[in-house]
Parts: C-alpha cells; structure tokens; sequence
C-alpha cells in the first residue's frame, strides 16, 4: 500500500566515517586536557596522537575555538548524564528498599553526581569552571550555552519539584530589593527567567553552595578533612534542601 512516509534516511559512508573521526579527535584531545590539563591545549598535539597532520584536523574542527566548543558542550553533556544517572540510581535504590525510613533527596543525590564526575575528570572540570581559556570565547546562544541549560535544568526541576508557581514566587527571601527582583524578572525564560524571582535567587544561592564545595574539593582546598570529605558534602546538601524547601509555603 503506497504511502506518504519515506524512510529515514541513513548516514551515508562519507558521513560515518566523519562521525568516526570527530569521535577520536575529541578523545584525544579529552585525554591531552587530561594529562597536560585545559590550558595546555594544542591541535598539533592531538593530530600527533591520531597520525594525522594539523591540517587534516582543520577538516573535522576548523578552528581551535571549534574544538574548544566541542569539548566544552561534550562534558557538560557528559557531566549532566552522570548527574541524572545518580538521580535515577537514587530513586530505583529507594523503590527497592522496603526498609528505607528516609530516602535521600533527589537534589542531594544530584549533587552527589555532580561531585562524583568532577572529582573523576578535574582536568575536564576545570575546562568547564577553571581560569578561562585565553583568547577563546564561547558563541552566544550556542552549544555551550544549550548545555548548561540542560544541566540547570535538572537542579531546579530537582530544588524546586511539588511545588506551585505561585508559592515559589511568595518564597521567603528576606526582602529582595526592587532592582534585584527587576533584574531576576527579565532573565530570558531559558535561564533562570522561568522561575519567580524569590525562587531564581533561592536557586543561585543554592547553586553557589553546592558548587562552591565541589570546586574547593576538586582543587585540593578541604584534603584536610580527608576521607570524612563525601560525609561533609551530603550533611551539607541535605542542610541547603531543607533550608531551601523550608523558606517554600506549602499552603
């Protein structure tokens, strides 16, 4: 019977071998950052691992901030897959276990995955929120950007999960100024603009908490606590949820 529908059409040769190729260039390069870290960086480096001249590189990525880009958005997306896999974890380890009293918060179990791939790939880590790379900049509205909206995304579906527009926006936050709440208003709707502002600032405060732990952890600044650093940082999560939830009317 004749129909309207084509098949979709696969990639051709020429195209998956393209794919093939990004592939490797992007592991290479992933495994220079990690043995030189971010700022060492060289296209000529990669190619050398790969057997390929700098030239034959400029084919996949014609630029160094090309690459850069790629690598950027790849371990967002690879940092946001690990944090939604440790909230998935969570709640399938709590859905089994009949004799939980407590199940550990899913924005807590966020955050442990966010800690746990930072501490993984610090090299990669600091890519994302170490010193900028000099001369690079990202492209406005681009991949880099789509990424860490995704990554936002899952905290404050995770922060913020129950509960009404309206009573995020009557959220008790100790008087935000008039040009602060304009501000946090008029933030476009794929940033924090989607939330009231009482919850976009409860957001950033929250975000500056758990982040700021992670990226002293990762540079070493808390090895003094030693192996009680895991035990802090969960005490510390479970502490800004119910801070957080606690400031939220439920009525």
């Amino acid at each position: 019977m004749p129909t309207d529908q084509s098949p979709t059409a696969l990639p051709s040769l020429r195209e998956r071998r393209r794919a093939v190729a990004v592939r490797e260039i992007l592991t290479a390069a992933e495994e220079h950052i990690d043995a030189q870290g971010p700022a060492a960086l060289s296209l000529r480096a990669v190619a050398r691992s790969l057997g390929m001249t700098v030239q034959a590189l400029y084919h996949y990525f014609p630029s160094r901030d090309a690459l850069v880009t790629a690598l950027i958005t790849k371990a967002y997306d690879d940092l946001a897959d690990a944090v939604s896999a440790a909230v998935d974890t969570s709640s399938a380890t709590a859905s089994d276990d009949t004799t939980a009293t407590t199940a550990l918060p899913r924005l807590v179990a966020a955050a442990e995955g966010y800690r746990a791939w930072a501490i993984r790939h610090p090299e990669r880590f600091q890519l994302l929120y170490g010193a900028p790379l000099r001369h690079y900049e990202a492209p406005v509205d681009g991949p880099t950007t789509q990424a860490v909206q995704r990554m936002s995304a899952i905290f404050r579906r995770e922060l913020f999960a129950g509960f009404t527009t309206a009573q995020l926006a009557a959220a008790d936050t100790e008087d935000l100024s008039p040009s602060l709440r304009a501000h946090l208003q008029h933030l476009p709707p794929d940033a924090l603009g989607a939330l009231p502002p009482p919850a976009a600032s409860l957001f950033l405060s929250a975000w500056g908490h758990l982040h700021g732990l992670v990226v002293l952890e990762v540079f070493g600044h808390t090895a003094f606590i030693g192996t009680h650093q895991a035990e802090i940082f969960r005490v510390a999560m479970g502490n800004l949820v119910k801070d957080v939830r606690g400031r939220i009317s439920t009525e």
